[in-house]
């Protein structure tokens, strides 16, 4: 329904801003990221935003960025992710580095962000896979990272830490092939 905001921002109580619009003052929730692209306090302001209506209340988040409104909107559909824990990942980690974590299926570093644990960091892992990377921008091409991802599942597979497969997979060209890839990677952790 609010789709873009305009105005002067009249103050920053974080994660709140309220921006001035014609004599009408709206509360917005933006992401720390957003919060940091901000002007001084009575400057113009454009805020891409989502508006969300529930029973008991009614709320507006704003985004510098459509690639950051278009996550916060991928987020929020999954069961158990509400638009606070939304923002809480937008704010612990960048669109890009979100993408790159789901397209890798590394669930470890989304339980950097605080108020994320273990299982719904694989849920957003599991649920986000392809949705958010062709989208927002992540760099390389997708069989690559398809690569990387299942080289790095059958790491894991075969019992090796989170840490060690991660570590490994840095050392094996980004080109290689899954099979390739994985005897690589073997090799390096057997010197190891």
């Amino acid at each position: 329904m609010i789709g873009r905001i305009q105005g002067t921002l009249v103050s920053i109580h974080p994660p709140r801003l309220l921006v001035d619009c014609q004599g009408v003052g709206y509360e917005i929730d933006v992401p720390m990221s957003t919060l940091y692209q901000l002007p001084e306090v009575n400057q113009k302001i454009t805020l891409l935003t989502h508006f969300q209506v529930r029973e008991d209340a009614q709320q507006l988040f704003g985004f510098a960025t459509e690639t950051e409104r278009e996550a916060f909107r991928q987020l929020i559909k999954i069961s158990g992710v509400g638009s606070r824990t939304a923002l809480a990942v937008l704010s612990g980690m960048s669109v890009n580095e979100l993408a790159q974590a789901i397209a890798l299926q590394e669930a470890g570093r989304l339980t950097q962000v605080p108020g994320i644990g273990k299982k719904t960091a694989e849920r957003l892992c599991l649920e986000l896979k392809g949705k958010l990377a062709p989208d927002l921008g992540i760099t390389g091409k997708p069989q690559i990272i398809e690569a990387s991802s299942e080289i790095l599942q059958a790491l894991l597979a075969l019992g090796y830490s989170e840490k060690e497969a991660l570590l490994t997979l840095k050392q094996i060209p980004p080109d290689s092939t899954v099979s390739d890839g994985i005897r690589m990677g073997l090799k390096y952790l057997s010197k190891s």
